[in-house]
């Protein structure tokens, strides 16, 4: 395997981390994640005239990049500033467009490249343990249209969102009858104006930076165009859009661990205990070397995510949850140990190590953390039942 990037793709990340560096300092981002909005519509607009949102999608989309390495590549130079803009849910929304939707619905790509519209991913709920077949809000047919109830959790940016993607149950698809909460089959996905009557946003901080919201669905309805794809198959659509969403968090994962290790080896260089540089002793260069080896670990695992994402579902789904339960172990390791090395120092608010730790704890809980995602990773490596001669194992 060629680990290199193309030209394309090392312009790309050199573009978007110069800009990272120069116009969304540690300052900048923190007073843009703290801030009403949790998040700056003018940083928006100028990520989208650099094109950065774009490369998350093909060209049948408009836009002109949409690989895994392509993926990667953006979603790590985001990390390595912390960006609280909404390009997770950007990505995830608009791939299941892409994936499932109509002529009119793909529409919306345009709309979501070019940053005059924001989306947010409405399918987590209260108690689903990150069970992505696991969903209670229900949708019934109701004259040409749709009534959706039910309630979602931890929505990203939904405050200031145009469109919301929700996940509703509409029958088990096995007996025509309603499946229960775990059926993967009978999910359907609708796409919602936020404003839509009925639709209740209750926003509130994230520890991380940025703002999500509880989304209440009471009688919403929605015309017969809001469904995305056929009714009752809006799992295999979930699946795709977020295993782009894993692969852009566990990216995200590795440019912020790059950050946390280099502001600890330059702190360990410069702190002085007995007249020396702590840096010195051997003891913490035992640990930062296992630190090092630990990170490119977590790189490996995320190449493996990127080559894989267009592999049949069995390797991709394999791929993606060993990258998302190693960013997870890796993760909360690298935060624990840049603090400890920092010492007291390393929690203070001031410091942006603190806000990379944070950073790097959260993004484990995100879509499965590392526990979901090795007990995931294990039942996909169950044998699978026998395959016509000449098929690929798990496709």
């Amino acid at each position: 395997m060629n680990f290199q990037h193309t030209e394309d793709r090392r312009m790309l990340a050199d573009t978007l981390n110069r800009f990272v560096a120069e116009q969304y300092g540690f300052a900048t981002r923190d007073t843009i994640a703290r801030s009403a909005e949790g998040f700056s519509a003018d940083m928006w607009r100028r990520f989208a005239e650099l094109g950065v949102i774009g490369a998350l999608f093909p060209e049948a989309q408009g836009g002109f990049g949409g690989a895994g390495f392509d993926v990667s590549v953006v979603f790590e130079s985001l990390g390595r500033g912390l960006v609280v803009e909404p390009f997770l849910d950007t990505l995830i929304v608009g791939r299941a467009l892409a994936h499932a939707g109509n002529e009119a619905q793909q529409a919306h790509i345009a709309s979501l490249i070019d940053g005059s519209q924001i989306a947010a991913f409405a399918h987590d709920e209260p108690g689903s343990h990150y069970e992505a077949s696991r969903v209670t809000t229900r949708a019934a047919k109701h004259g040409g249209g749709w009534v959706l109830n039910g309630a979602k959790g931890v929505v990203q940016h939904a405050e200031h969102a145009d469109l919301l993607l929700v996940s509703a149950r509409t029958a088990s698809g096995k007996s025509g009858e309603r499946g229960d909460a775990f059926d993967e089959a009978g999910i359907s996905l609708f796409l919602v104006p936020r404003n839509a009557a009925g639709v209740g946003v209750r926003g509130y901080r994230k520890i991380d930076g940025g703002r999500a919201a509880e989304v209440a669905l009471n009688d919403v309805q929605v015309g017969a165009d809001a469904l995305v794809g056929a009714e009752g198959s809006g799992f295999a659509t979930l699946e795709h859009a977020t295993g782009y969403g894993l692969l852009a968090l566990a990216a995200e994962a590795v440019g912020a661990m790059e950050v946390a290790r280099d502001n600890t080896l330059d702190y360990l260089r410069t702190r002085k205990q007995f007249g020396v540089p702590i840096g010195s002793f051997q003891a913490l260069q035992h640990r930062m070397a296992d630190l090092l080896l630990e990170i490119e670990q977590a790189r490996s695992a995320v190449i493996n995510a990127a080559a894989a994402i267009d592999a049949p579902r069995h390797e991709r789904e394999r791929a993606l949850s060993a990258a998302k339960y190693t960013i997870g172990r890796i993760g909360a390791r690298v935060a624990e140990e840049s603090i400890q090395l920092h010492g007291g120092i390393g929690m203070t608010w001031e410091l942006p190590l603190s806000h990379y730790a944070k950073r790097l704890v959260m993004i484990d809980h995100q879509l499965g953390d590392e526990d979901h995602h090795l007990a995931r990773y294990i039942a996909l490596g169950r044998p699978v039942s026998p395959q016509p001669e000449g098929a690929r194992d798990g496709t």
